[in-house]
């Protein structure tokens, strides 16, 4: 891959418990704009997984290898439960000095108090997609701006599709179609 140390890579991380058609339209949205997405699935401190990352990283790779897309790639290697760990790892692997970190907007107001938050919002930039009912609020913007990020907010059109949704209501139609055989086949969230 011969990337300019320039050229943005895009980081991707999610716990994708399980990957959503959400997550398929953002990575093919993402491809779009980007030459580079890397995904991964991780472990959020934060929150309780259904499945175990071993399973989440299966339909995740499952999920791009389906894209086909030579822009998207897939690199467990990556996933740490800690964002900075992460880029760091991303920056040692991938020889690059531009990153953008994305991030859902239902995290964003939570982003100050991530391990390293200092260290972090020196080393990327942050590409926020807005979910559903969590609106950017003024007083999110007023904190990324008092600590100086770099962010964009996104306007990618992005379906109401999430993985708690998939996981409180179970339903087929929420996954994408690669991932319905082995979320079936292997009694995964049904």
């Amino acid at each position: 891959m011969n990337l300019n140390k320039k050229d943005p890579i895009v980081l991707f991380g999610t716990s994708a418990d399980p990957p959503t058609l959400g997550h398929k339209k953002i990575l093919e949205e993402l491809s779009k704009i980007y030459s580079l997405i890397i995904t991964y699935a991780s472990d959020n401190p934060n929150k309780e997984h259904k499945e175990n990352i071993s399973i989440r990283s299966l339909l995740l790779k499952t999920l791009i290898e389906d894209l086909d897309n030579s822009k998207i790639i897939f690199d467990q290697k990556i996933s740490s439960q800690w964002a900075i760990e992460s880029i760091n790892k991303c920056k040692k692997i991938y020889k690059t000095t531009n990153i953008i970190f994305v991030l859902g907007s239902d995290l964003i107001s939570e982003v100050s108090s991530w391990k390293d938050f200092d260290q972090i919002i020196k080393k990327v930039s942050f590409f926020i997609i807005e979910r559903d009912g969590y609106p950017v609020e003024s007083s999110t913007l007023e904190m990324l701006e008092t600590f100086k990020v770099n962010f964009e907010i996104s306007t990618l059109n992005i379906p109401n599709i999430s993985s708690s949704m998939v996981r409180e209501k179970p339903n087929y139609s929420y996954l994408p179609k690669s991932l319905i055989d082995l979320v079936k086949k292997n009694n995964l969230y049904f």
